[in-house]
């Protein structure tokens, strides 16, 4: 792998091998059980690459930095092959460790990366998957064999990681503990005929992951006239949902109920009255950027009525990465980022899609970062 050639951007050899991986994702029986497997599928068709290719102006002076470790989340099944993917678009090998829970997902994207390769087998040299604990010796050796490392895992992680040495000019991503959060507009949303769709899609960006993604909501912030009209209608299709999708457990009811007291002292949260602790939701008085600080996971939300966009800067600073929405605009949410200059918010996305990947994460440009400028005088 040290020996392989740093490639171009969106390099031929990519486009071709992803696009094979595309089909055989598209195509996979046990693969379509799993609505990740097939996105991730059509994110890597080579219409989708191209389009994303077409973002860039500089790809013909940019090679791949050389070796990337990837440190994956162990709370995301499919972060793992998007990481892969985008240091492969970008130009490079890839090392990268496997997520320590066991999804099915990986099993099967590892299967496909195989027949994958079975097809292109000169890349080979370009792809290593590993599993293994936390073993200092092997974190050291993956880190001092990378020209760029990507740490995935949060604040915990990142600490962990940088004891390891990395070459003199390799660099490195890290993505930390991240807070997101939804808006929606109240009177847009009592016009809508697609409510139940919402519900679906605010469940996707929730309950898909336990929570536990950086871009899920733990945040709904409300506007408009007839907030507690459209509050009531929107938390009862979404707990209908809940109730028949979800698997809740014991121990996930007592660690939202511990958390609503806990809060409830410690930044006066008020609890909404729900009919039991599948959708548990706490009112704040006012925001505050201790309310960043809120993650409990599993359906527990804190909610907040506000009038204007403006009342967000306070849970817009650095630990804010999405903001998702129904009712607004983007571009509307984006003046008032800009107007307001918070330190915070790198995404806004409707409210549905704050899991699909983009090759801009965090505040990253994915291919700059893992790639190189030849500068020519």
């Amino acid at each position: 792998m040290s020996e392989a050639a740093a490639l171009p951007p969106f390099s031929e050899q990519a486009l071709q091998f992803l696009s094979v991986l595309s089909g055989l994702a598209l195509k996979d029986a046990e693969g379509h059980v799993y609505p990740d497997v097939v996105t991730f599928g059509f994110w890597c068709r080579k219409a989708s690459l191209m389009k994303q290719r077409a973002m860039y102006d500089d790809l013909s002076v940019r090679l791949g930095r050389g070796v990337v470790f990837h440190v994956a989340p162990s709370n995301v099944a499919v972060n793992f092959a998007y990481s892969c993917v985008a240091a492969f678009l970008a130009g490079n090998a890839s090392v990268v460790r496997l997520p320590s829970k066991k999804f099915p997902q990986v099993d099967i994207f590892c299967r496909l990366w195989r027949e994958a390769l079975a097809q292109v087998p000169e890349l080979q040299q370009y792809f290593l998957f590993v599993r293994y604990g936390h073993e200092d010796e092997v974190n050291a050796r993956y880190s001092s064999l990378a020209d760029t490392r990507v740490i995935w895992g949060g604040d915990e992680t990142i600490r962990r990681f940088r004891q390891y040495p990395l070459k003199p000019r390799a660099n490195e991503v890290t993505f930390a503990d991240r807070f997101s959060l939804a808006v929606i507009e109240a009177d847009r949303y009592m016009a809508s005929e697609g409510k139940d769709a919402l519900a679906q899609a605010f469940y996707n960006d929730t309950y898909l992951s336990d929570q536990q993604a950086c871009t899920s909501p733990h945040l709904v912030v409300w506007f408009g006239e007839r907030t507690a009209e459209a509050r009531r209608a929107f938390w009862e299709r979404l707990h209908d949902l809940v109730a028949k999708e979800y698997d809740f457990s014991a121990v996930q009811a007592v660690d939202k109920y511990d958390a609503l007291l806990r809060l409830g002292a410690e930044m006066k949260l008020r609890q909404v009255k729900m009919e039991d602790q599948l959708v548990v939701r706490a009112e704040a008085e006012k925001l505050t950027p201790r309310l960043m600080e809120v993650r409990t996971g599993s359906g527990f939300f804190v909610e907040y009525i506000a009038d204007d966009l403006a009342e967000l800067y306070p849970v817009w600073g650095t630990m804010t990465q999405t903001v998702s929405y129904f009712g607004f605009t983007s571009k509307e949410i984006q003046a008032t980022v800009m107007a307001g200059c918070p330190r915070g918010v790198d995404r806004i996305v409707p409210i549905g899609h704050t899991l699909d990947f983009s090759l801009f994460w965090d505040g990253y440009d994915l291919i700059r970062s893992m790639s190189r400028v030849v500068g020519v005088v």
